[in-house]
């Protein structure tokens, strides 16, 4: 372990921060998730069928978002920030071009896109209905999502925190008045939620649009800026960022097979498994929150040491890192065991689901603490140092290669319970800790990052 104090103390305030600020990110998704589950189970399995396009959407921002950090944070660590304006400006139009693109296909063809993940007509329905409104969402998330990205790059992680409170608060406010009908609201169900979600996004997006432009001291983006460009920055962006694009393309499209894989299975009926795979993911995503925080804060930390020309530090932070994402997924894995029962206790769901869902709570709070190693040594160390090759090929490998095969002859072939498909689609998650130990313990990836942008 370094024996630097600024290093824990930067690390933590980072991990801090960010993990606060996704805290409030997945408590919306929780909120949505129990309130409309008090509503109708059939609407929350619909809901949750949506938010695999809204995962998809997330992954792709993270891939747009993280090119930006790894770039733009060896900036700030030159203390040279003019580039980073075409960092911004570049991971902007990037993002717009994806929302665009997703927002087409899901308002056009809402049917269609659905019936992929469930053959159940009734959680198809709600689900169609909820899509048609909440896909406006999508370029407005987009945008905060880069904006918020470029600000962590120089460390400017607070406002983050700050604007998610915000949209927690319209969210479940307007969820209360629109989903039941409150007040002098009507009641509108999944609408209503998805009414609730869009307004909320286009306020988040309103308050850091006005910060970046008039608050932050350390970018000092205009509206001029987004409208520049430079060859040079161009081509070290994307040569970092599209194997990231093609990375979590591939890991959301693998999450949406993996929910097909599980809503096409039979228990009390497949809306039964796609409600309790949503209560289970929903609160993993809360309580793992410190896991992928230790993977942005440890990405913003590499990137800026490199910056700094600190390479001979990477080793020794390399080490440190490793052992304190170990520490934060074990309590996150007890964390998520011993809270199952309150969370499902706010659910008005049918027994079984309850069951399968506490179920494969148990079986998350085993595997997180190798997806809290894993994920923060590959998508924070390595590429934080701007080795996204090895990530994406990695990711390839085990879930298209080994992962999904498997899942589908346990499921489809052999007629294995819903349990044991699910460990077969989350054991990647144990397997990668061997590679990721391995990667990261070399010295190849220090040699590389000092010439690959």
């Amino acid at each position: 372990m370094t024996k630097d104090k600024n290093f824990y103390k930067t690390f933590f305030r980072l991990l801090v921060v960010i993990s606060l600020q996704n805290i409030v990110v997945y408590a919306v998704n929780l909120a949505d998730n129990v309130m409309i589950g008090a509503y109708s189970e059939t609407s929350m399995a619909g809901v949750a069928l949506v938010n695999q396009i809204q995962f998809l959407l997330q992954m792709l921002s993270m891939a747009v978002g993280e090119g930006a950090v790894v770039i733009a944070s060896r900036f700030w660590g030159k203390k040279d920030t003019a580039p980073i304006k075409d960092v911004a400006a570049l991971s902007m139009w990037l993002g717009l071009v994806i929302a665009a693109v997703i927002w087409a296909v899901v308002f056009f063809f809402p049917q269609e896109v659905l019936s992929l993940f469930s053959g159940n007509e009734a959680e198809i329905s709600e689900g169609v209905r909820y899509m048609r409104i909440v896909c406006f969402t999508y370029i407005f998330f987009m945008m905060s999502s880069v904006l918020l990205a470029v600000m962590r790059s120089v460390e400017t992680v607070v406002i983050g925190f700050v604007v998610s409170v915000i949209a927690f608060f319209v969210n479940v406010g307007l969820n209360r008045c629109l989903i039941f009908g409150w007040m002098c609201f009507p009641e509108m169900g999944v609408e209503g939620a998805a009414i609730a979600t869009l307004i909320s996004r286009v306020v988040e997006f309103l308050i850091v649009f006005i910060y970046v432009l008039f608050v932050d001291k350390k970018v000092r983006l205009k509206v001029g800026s987004f409208f520049r460009t430079d060859k040079r920055i161009f081509r070290n962006y994307m040569k970092v960022t599209y194997p990231m694009l093609l990375s979590y393309t591939s890991w959301g499209v693998a999450m949406s097979v993996q929910l097909a894989v599980l809503g096409h299975l039979s228990v009390s009926g497949p809306e039964s498994v796609v409600a309790a795979s949503s209560i289970a993911n929903t609160l993993f995503s809360v309580v793992s929150v410190a896991c992928y925080g230790a993977a942005s804060a440890s990405s913003v930390m590499i990137g800026k040491t490199i910056g700094q020309g600190k390479t001979d530090k990477l080793k020794e932070y390399s080490r440190s890192f490793q052992i304190l994402f170990i520490a934060i997924g074990l309590f996150t894995g007890a964390l998520l065991f011993f809270s199952k029962g309150f969370v499902l206790s706010f659910y008005e769901v049918l027994p079984e689901t309850a069951v399968l869902a506490e179920s494969l709570m148990n079986i998350l709070s085993v595997t997180v603490v190798g997806t809290s190693y894993q994920v923060a040594c590959l998508t924070g160390i390595l590429r934080g140092a701007g080795d996204t090759r090895f990530v994406l090929f990695n990711d390839l490998i085990w879930m298209w290669g080994i992962v999904l095969p498997v899942s589908v002859l346990a499921g489809f072939v052999f007629n294995l319970s819903p349990v044991i498909v699910f460990i077969c689609l989350k054991s990647d998650q144990i397997t990668k800790c061997f590679v990721a130990l391995f990667k990261v313990n070399g010295s190849g990836w220090i040699k590389k990052c000092m010439i690959n942008i």
